[in-house]
C-alpha cells in the first residue's frame, strides 16, 4: 500500500469492512470523494461495481431480520420491542445511548424499538453490512462520529422527535423530551455535553421548563434547542443573541431566565 496518513489508512479499513472490497477499490472511491468515507460509500453503491452483489446482500440481511421477529406468522415483516432489544444487544449497542437512536435513524424505524423489513434491509444494504459483526463495526463508527459530525448529530437528534411521541400526539410530552435531552446533551451517553464554564445549560433549561408547567414540546422548539445549544457552547455570553432573531418564544424567555440566574439581566439587549 502506498504511504497514506493514519486517518486515510483508517478510512480504507472502514471502507473495506463495510463494503467487503479490496484496498484498490477503497482507495479509488475514497480519493474520488476526497477521503470522505460517507460520500465514498455512497459513490460505490451508486456504481455498477456494486450491483452484482446487491441481491445476495439483500437476501442475507433479510435472513438476519427474520431471526429477530417475535411473531413470524402474524407479523412477518416487523421486529418488535423484544426482538429489537436482542438485536441491539447483539451489535453491542446500549438502549440508553445516542447510537441506539442512530441505528433507528439508519433503518428508518417507524417507532421506538420497532423495525420494518424493507427499511431494515435498505439501511444495512447501503452500507454492505450483511452480518452481525459488520453491523457491530458500523455501530462503533456511528458512536465515534456522532459527537464530531454536526450533520449526523442533527439528523439523529431530529429523528428522535417523531419516534419518541406517543401514537396520535403531535407534540412531545415534557417528561419524554427531558429524557431525550439528557441523552443527547450529556457526553457519557454519546451526546454533546451542554454545559460551559459558568453555566450548567441543560440543568437550567430543564429547571426553566419545569417552572413553566412542563408544557409539551413542539417540533420547532425541539429542533431549535439543538441550534441554541451549539450557539451557547460557542459563546456563552450571548454575543450572538438578538431580540430580532427568529427563536421560539420559550428560548427568548430562557435567555432572560439565564440572565436572572447570573444576576446580569441589565447587561444584554433583549
Amino acid at each position: 500500500m502506498p504511504p497514506y496518513t493514519a486517518a486515510q489508512k483508517q478510512a480504507i479499513q472502514q471502507f473495506n469492512a463495510l463494503t467487503d472490497t479490496r484496498d484498490s477499490v477503497a482507495t479509488k472511491f475514497l480519493k474520488g470523494a476526497q477521503w470522505n468515507l460517507e460520500r465514498a460509500i455512497d459513490a460505490y453503491y451508486a456504481s455498477p461495481q456494486s450491483n452484482s452483489a446487491g441481491q445476495s446482500i439483500m437476501q442475507t440481511i433479510s435472513l438476519i431480520f427474520d431471526g429477530y421477529r417475535e411473531h413470524p406468522k402474524d407479523s412477518p415483516d416487523t421486529i418488535g420491542i423484544e426482538g429489537a432489544m436482542k438485536f441491539f444487544k447483539d451489535i453491542n449497542v446500549q438502549l440508553d445511548e445516542v447510537t441506539c437512536i442512530g441505528i433507528m435513524e439508519l433503518c428508518k424505524c417507524p417507532a421506538m424499538g420497532e423495525f420494518n423489513r424493507n427499511e431494515f434491509i435498505a439501511g444495512w444494504r447501503e452500507l454492505s453490512c450483511d452480518s452481525i459483526p459488520k453491523m457491530t463495526d458500523h455501530a462503533k463508527i456511528i458512536r465515534t462520529t456522532i459527537p464530531t459530525n454536526p450533520d449526523l448529530y442533527r439528523r439523529i437528534y431530529r429523528y428522535a422527535y417523531p419516534i419518541s411521541r406517543m401514537p396520535g400526539q403531535r407534540n412531545l410530552p415534557f417528561d419524554l423530551a427531558a429524557e431525550q435531552w439528557r441523552l443527547f446533551f450529556t457526553a457519557d451517553r454519546g451526546g454533546i455535553p451542554w454545559s460551559t464554564a459558568t453555566t450548567p445549560w441543560l440543568e437550567w433549561w430543564l429547571e426553566f421548563l419545569e417552572s413553566r408547567g412542563k408544557k409539551p414540546v413542539n417540533k420547532d422548539l425541539w429542533e431549535q434547542v439543538e441550534v441554541f445549544m451549539r450557539k451557547t457552547r460557542e459563546d456563552e455570553a450571548f454575543g450572538w443573541w438578538s431580540v430580532d432573531g427568529a427563536w421560539p418564544g420559550a428560548l427568548d424567555d430562557f435567555v432572560a431566565f439565564v440572565q436572572g440566574k447570573r444576576g446580569n439581566g441589565s447587561e444584554m439587549e433583549l
